[in-house]
């Protein structure tokens, strides 16, 4: 077996794990209400461009982590955003701890 056949095999897995699962139907749902799915873009781009900000500059703005904050938190009072948010995160801790694997595997070379 040669690791082409293992990647492919891996991306059959995590495309049938239960975290992938969940969050492609949270997605979907979104998607049906134009105005959640509007706000919830307008939210990643308020914490991506926070995040990136912090990173560039190695200091975080208070007053865009409040307005990240407060879009967060009116958009989790709404149950289909609460799960939207909770199975981003468990499928983005799926594929970080698959990167970790990985790296870890491969650590030796990149150093």
């Amino acid at each position: 077996m040669n690791v082409y056949d293992t990647a492919n095999r891996l991306a059959q897995e995590i495309k049938t794990s239960e975290e992938y699962v969940n969050f492609k139907m949270a997605k979907d749902t979104i998607k049906l209400n134009q105005e959640l799915s509007k706000k919830i873009k307008e939210f990643d781009m308020e914490r991506y461009t926070s995040q990136l900000e912090s990173i560039q500059t190695g200091k975080t703005d208070p007053e865009k982590m409040k307005k990240v904050q407060e879009l967060y938190a009116e958009l989790i009072e709404q149950p289909d955003a609460k799960k939207y948010f909770e199975a981003e995160t468990k499928f983005n801790i799926l594929v970080a701890d698959v990167n970790k694997i990985i790296g870890e595997a491969i650590k030796e070379v990149m150093e």
